[in-house]
């Protein structure tokens, strides 16, 4: 039974042995070093010869990377540092890098190279090559795959190397890994000359300002002096002047460089031998403002220390105008030192105490909503004394006194500009006003544009407030067509719709399609057919007037009378007057029309039907004589009925102004019917036409002679 475990595990770690030869062999062994192992006393686990049975597995788990095998294998072979490692390794996310670290402990090195290859785990192949002392392989691997390790790796590869007793090459390499500023004094500690011939040579101020340290520390000052400069340490230089007593060449080097340590330090010795003068420029360049100040406070140099707090910090600034103010002297300077430090209120209060109105203006200037409104309010009453309303409005608003600001505004007749208006506009979440207050208070603003001329920002207000038809009315008077369309479609409103179509009609309709479109749609949206009808019914003499369109202005008067006749009127009675005049508008355009039509076909029959017109009783209020007449004397001329022609263009002159005439027929019809009756033209034409026709034979006849002229 003892057999079974081995057998398994066998199986299991090596599959590939299908060959029964090779595993009868492998049992064979196995039970052999079972059997030396129970005679020499291990009946529980057969180990002991065996061990080396265990370890080949191990090995071939390396080759297959089974793991879960290694680990019952080297628990068997006792091997507990191995067992740790795999376990340890078990982090490590690869399977090849896990079974690298069996290797490892087996000493199959070549394998554990190769797996951490096919891995590409170059920072653990990296430490591979540095434990089995392989350094130059290490080097490459880190330049060529694991740089984030190649400091450290330099860094390993020196300490090996000084361990060695190769000092040379590790000195190389710890410049290498950056390390050498305190490694190699270190190692060359002992060897004070070589030390000192490789601080020379590599000219690192890290280097010399420690070898400076070296030598200050054996009290050879000179030498440290000289290291010193060479690193740039200014302040350690000032420090052994200043030790050695030359503080004329400390405070030279100081003013030179400027350096902030070596100025503070140089101020305080200077203090310490009450040279006061050199102590706070020194004290100034350092930057340590409050020592200054200090100093100045306790000496009486006034005009330095205003210098000063204006340079330093708030609290310093502070400090300062406490002194002035106790000394009850240059309280401007008090004043401005308290602005400048952010402690508004103390100024104001200070400035009103003083009168000192200059400044005053300034602080006004800083002054934010976080400011007291106490304060804010006196500094209004100020400036409205002193007739700057602007300011004063200004500071009203920052103090969410807005009904004040307004009023200010309405008497003293000031423009309220777009900033200013959107300062007194009170948002809905805001809790200084009700929502009442707060439509009032947009209102009033919207008035007052108004007042102003300012109507764009009148329509903004009063939308604001809620009040769209006062928003449109303003929008109205500014004129902007593209503005009033687009705030008649959002706004939803019938009344609205009518205003923004009732505009539109002022404006040139008849030659931008797009205008009439949104005439009839706004007046649609309105519900307003009875203005739509009136429209359509412009359009439709529009068509008769500009282009003799008569078919268009039946089309027109159709829509007309279908909106009016669904219109809901106060008077039903002046609705149904109304749509009898269009019905009877409609017929004699129509009977027109017919007649128009089928004068090609029948030209008797569309004569009759125009006489007929012109004795019809309402035919001014629908067809212009002119088109009636015209068309008749045009047929007469073409049937050379000249006498009939010239009888209905006599009756034309009588009812239209003779200088439309030619509107409704041509100059060369004319001519013909005068010829074809027999009647001189100067009879009929009007003196207008008879002074434009002799001015053009004049023309003609001036044309004709300079063409004759050689």
């Amino acid at each position: 039974m003892a057999l079974l475990p081995l057998r398994r595990l066998l199986c299991i770690a090596f599959p590939a042995w299908a060959d029964e030869v090779q595993m009868r062999a492998a049992f064979q062994r196995g039970e052999k070093a079972e059997e030396e192992g129970k005679n020499r006393k291990f009946p529980e686990h057969g180990l002991g010869a065996g061990k080396a049975v265990w370890e080949n597995m191990a090995r071939m788990c390396v080759k297959t990377q089974r793991l879960d095998v290694a680990k019952i294998c080297l628990g068997n072979m006792g091997h507990a540092r191995g067992a740790k490692a795999l376990r340890e390794a078990e982090q490590e996310p690869e399977q090849e890098a896990r079974v690298a670290v069996l290797a490892i402990q087996l000493g199959m090195l070549e394998d554990a190279e190769r797996l951490y290859k096919a891995c590409k785990r170059y920072d653990l192949l990296n430490k591979f090559y540095q434990a089995s002392n392989q350094w130059q392989k290490a080097i490459e691997t880190a330049e060529a795959h694991d740089r984030v390790h190649l400091r450290t790796t330099y860094y390993n590869y020196a300490k090996h190397l000084e361990a060695t007793g190769e000092h040379s090459l590790a000195l190389a390499h710890y410049e290498k890994s950056d390390t050498h500023r305190f490694e190699v004094p270190r190692m060359l500690s002992e060897d004070l000359q070589a030390l000192e011939n490789y601080v020379n040579k590599t000219k690192d101020k890290g280097l010399w300002k420690w070898w400076a340290q070296y030598l200050e520390s054996q009290s050879d000052m000179e030498s440290a002096l000289k290291y010193y400069a060479l690193a740039q340490d200014y302040f350690s230089l000032v420090r052994i002047n200043c030790f050695q007593g030359n503080i004329q060449k400390a405070a030279e080097i100081a003013n030179e460089t400027g350096n902030g340590a070596a100025s503070y330090h140089l101020a305080r010795q200077y203090e310490s031998q009450d040279d006061i003068k050199q102590a706070v420029h020194f004290y100034t360049r350092a930057q340590a403002f409050n020592n200054a100040i200090r100093l100045c406070k306790e000496n009486n140099l006034d005009d330095q220390l205003m210098n000063l707090a204006l340079l330093s910090s708030p609290e310093d600034m502070i400090e300062a105008a406490c002194y002035y103010e106790e000394k009850g002297e240059q309280m401007d300077r008090a004043v401005m030192l308290y602005h400048k430090a952010g402690h508004f209120s103390k100024a104001l209060e200070l400035a009103f105490a003083t009168q000192q109105f200059a400044a005053l203006q300034l602080i006004a200037e800083d002054l934010d909503e976080k400011s007291d409104p106490a304060l804010l309010a006196r500094c209004s009453d100020y400036f409205i004394e002193h007739a700057q309303y602007e300011k004063a409005v200004e500071l009203l608003l920052t103090a969410k006194k807005y009904h004040e600001a307004l009023q200010l505004c309405l008497k003293q007749n000031l423009t309220i500009t777009e900033e200013m208006a959107e300062k007194m506009t009170v948002s809905k979440d805001s809790k200084d006003l009700c929502e009442e207050s707060r439509r009032e208070l947009l209102e009033q603003i919207a008035d007052c544009c108004m007042r102003q001329g300012n109507y764009h920002m009148a329509t903004k207000k009063y939308t604001q407030a809620g009040n769209k038809l006062k928003a449109m009315r303003a929008l109205l008077k500014s004129g902007d067509t593209e503005k009033i369309v687009f705030f008649a479609g959002v706004s939803r409103q019938r009344e609205i719709y009518i205003m923004a179509a009732n505009y539109l009609q002022s404006l040139d309709w008849r030659k931008d399609p797009e205008i009439m479109k949104n005439i009839i749609s706004f007046y649609t949206k309105g519900r307003a057919l009875d203005l739509l009808a009136g429209f359509y019914d412009a359009c439709a003499q529009v068509e008769i007037d500009e282009y003799q369109n008569y078919e268009k202005a039946q089309g027109a008067l159709t829509e007309a009378y279908k909106c009016l006749s669904k219109a809901k009127t106060r008077s039903p009675l002046e609705q149904e007057s109304k749509l009898a005049q269009l019905q009877s508008k409609m017929t004699l355009i129509k009977r027109f029309v017919h007649a128009r039509r089928v004068y090609s076909e029948d030209p008797k029959e569309a004569v009759r039907q125009c006489e007929l017109l012109l004795a019809e009783q309402d035919f001014d209020n629908a067809i212009r004589h002119g088109d009636v007449l015209g068309f008749l004397v045009e047929h007469y001329v073409q049937a050379e009925e000249f006498h009939t022609a010239h009888r209905y263009l006599e009756e034309m002159q009588k009812r239209i102004l003779p200088v439309n005439l030619s509107y409704y027929v041509t100059q060369q019809t004319i001519e013909a019917v005068h010829r074809g009756a027999g009647v001189p033209i100067s009879r009929t034409l009007a003196p207008e036409q008879i002074r434009h026709s002799s001015m053009e034979n004049r023309e003609v006849e001036e044309v004709a002679d300079e063409v004759e002229d050689p």
